[in-house]
């Protein structure tokens, strides 16, 4: 936590800085980016928590092949358009800052009409979500917290093991392990590991 924190607050004051935490439910990126919050305001930054959850595609788009198809799970569930137009791109150096922290409410299946941020310059977005990688998505920091395919099977909900396939597609084809700027193993979340690359 700390040397992410420190990395994070690191960056130049100058400009924005959007940190991905990518991982599976059952990594629980969304704990480590919320855990972040407190440490990064310590060290004098401003922050806003953004979730992928909150940028899907409506009911009609996602489950055009179905509730459970991993392949549509992989490829079209994510509005990566909304994300960037409304989140990551204004947060491009010399952009307004102005961000749409929500945009569709999964449970309702409607927009959620949440109104617009400011993120004062040298802030900090924290955006977790799963399989948030190689789809081009202008981050300037990436978190990727790994799990073992067994670790992986094991803590993911019996209800969304239908998942499970489109995780190891997206360990072959986007390999978060070699394209993450930090890989952090949470197998024993008691226990989280940095991955030291050579």
């Amino acid at each position: 936590m700390e040397e992410l924190a420190d990395r994070i607050a690191a960056a130049p004051r100058s400009s924005w800085v959007r940190v991905a935490f990518d991982g599976a439910p059952a990594a629980r990126p969304g704990r480590l980016a919320d855990d972040l919050v407190d440490p990064l305001r310590l060290r004098g930054r401003e922050v806003l928590r953004v979730s992928s959850d909150d940028f899907l595609r409506p009911a009609s788009l996602r489950f055009e092949y179905g509730k459970t198809d991993p392949d549509a799970f992989y490829a079209d569930w994510l509005d990566t358009g909304a994300l960037v137009r409304e989140v990551l791109g204004p947060l491009e150096p010399g952009r307004s800052g102005r961000v749409l922290p929500t945009l569709w409410d999964t449970r309702i299946d409607r927009a959620t009409r949440a109104p617009y941020v400011t993120v004062p310059e040298g802030g900090v977005l924290l955006l977790d979500g799963a399989l948030l990688l190689g789809r081009g998505l202008p981050f300037d920091l990436t978190v990727h917290l790994w799990l073992s395919p067994g670790a992986l099977a094991r803590r993911t909900d019996e209800e969304r093991r239908w998942t499970l396939p489109a995780y190891a597609r997206y360990e072959r084809e986007a390999e978060p392990l070699d394209v993450a700027d930090v890989v952090v193993r949470v197998d024993d979340p008691r226990h989280p590991a940095v991955v030291e690359r050579p």
